[in-house]
């Protein structure tokens, strides 16, 4: 899907739906997230989490097939995680996640639901450098204060 196609009110909805799952699933693990993540390259993570020892884990949502192989940005995420996955909603057909231009052997898979979400396949370890590691650890702990404040305090929203 590009960038500038509207995504249909279904689909948002099952996005949501997934990213709530997903983020559960990563707090029982100890892995802290947020959604609509603008990285250093200006592309836009659906979920970027950190772990306790630093590892930065980045989900790309994908509630149609459509969207899923029509996705040409997704290797753009890779030099700024340690670890990438797809997220579906429950039901989906996976074996469309298996095909190779998907790289399912680097590219993990989360099966999600509103309330909860398993991992399917885990990723591999890319091992961020430390300079990217530093860089997008920092932009991710200035956006998430950022985002407090503006909950906070509405009339300071604009950041990101």
């Amino acid at each position: 899907m590009a960038d500038s196609e509207v995504i249909d009110s279904d689909e948002q909805l099952g996005a949501t739906h997934v990213a709530r799952g997903v983020s559960r699933l990563f707090y029982r693990q100890t892995l802290i997230g947020q959604t609509e993540v603008t990285l250093g390259n200006g592309r836009r993570a659906d979920i970027m989490a950190i772990d306790a020892r630093g590892q930065i884990v980045i989900v790309e949502i994908k509630v149609s097939r459509a969207d899923l192989l029509g996705d040409r940005k997704w290797p753009d995420y890779l030099d700024y995680c340690d670890r990438f996955y797809w997220a579906v909603p429950a039901g989906f057909d996976l074996d469309l996640c298996a095909r190779a231009e998907l790289q399912p052997e680097i590219s993990g898979l989360i099966v999600a639901d509103p309330y909860d979400a398993a991992i399917v396949r885990e990723a591999a370890d890319q091992n961020l450098t430390a300079a990217r590691r530093k860089a997008e650890t920092l932009r991710f702990a200035r956006r998430a204060a950022a985002r407090l404040l503006a909950a906070e305090d509405p009339h300071l929203a604009g950041f990101d």
